[in-house]
């Protein structure tokens, strides 16, 4: 019997380091507004230590008691202690896990999922916490509605 040999998936490059927690809360705030408002994960991100944005959109203003559940509920499963893991998968895999609608024209043939538990699955290349635990506290700063786009302004506080 041969052993199989295995090799190293071919993943795109990536063009910049992320603060991992605040990278890994952006995908545990995605899942959250997906599951409260049936929305499509941000529309636009911009992920940074020091203060994070993302754009959703929303068929109206979210109320100031939903924009403090969405802060709590965030914060409850950063808590939780999920663990996050990274499998590889061809894009046919790929495409029953998650939604590949935004996935550049050139990527990889493989691809990477990034799994919050059971929380949240995406196909993502950026660095990650190993769990949820080691993110720190969600905070919303501020928020605005136009035009239909819900613009959340946060960070992570440790």
């Amino acid at each position: 019997m041969m052993n199989e040999v295995t090799q190293a998936p071919v993943l795109n490059q990536h063009n910049k380091l992320e603060h991992e927690p605040s990278h890994t809360c952006e995908h545990v705030l995605n899942a959250t507004m997906v599951a409260m408002f049936g929305c499509p994960r941000s529309r636009n991100a911009h992920v940074e230590r020091k203060k994070s944005k993302c754009d959703y959109l929303l068929d109206a203003e979210p109320s100031a008691e939903t924009v403090a559940e969405i802060e709590r509920k965030v914060n409850e499963v950063i808590a939780s202690g999920l663990d996050v893991t990274v499998e590889f998968v061809t894009r046919d895999q790929a495409a029953s896990i998650v939604d590949l609608s935004k996935l550049p024209e050139d990527a990889s043939e493989t691809l990477r999922i990034v799994r919050i538990g059971d929380y949240d699955a995406c196909a993502c290349i950026g660095a990650h916490v190993s769990n949820t635990s080691e993110i720190g506290q969600f905070k919303i700063i501020s928020h605005s509605y136009a035009d239909g786009v819900w613009r959340l302004r946060w960070k992570v506080v440790r």
